[in-house]
């Protein structure tokens, strides 16, 4: 049996990482991701809901795609 799957993008799991672990604002973690506050904010409610759908629903969450760039100067 296969389980069903949610998709969280790269931009999603990083929106994620800077509020949460890094215990970032929205305007400061939309400036390092080069986003405005409303974007990031539109960003991390969609990564909130897809992640409470792979918990309460019991599916696997993958994650990959998104629109993203690296920056080679950051650590």
């Amino acid at each position: 049996m296969e389980l069903e799957e949610v998709t969280l993008g790269f931009e999603e799991l990083e929106a994620l990482r800077l509020a949460h672990q890094e215990g970032l604002y929205q305007q400061a973690a939309a400036e390092r991701m080069g986003v405005s506050r409303a974007t990031f904010g539109r960003v991390l409610d969609a990564a909130h809901r897809k992640v409470t759908e792979a918990l309460v629903g019991g599916l696997a969450l993958r994650i990959e795609g998104g629109a993203y760039t690296v920056d080679p100067e950051s650590d």
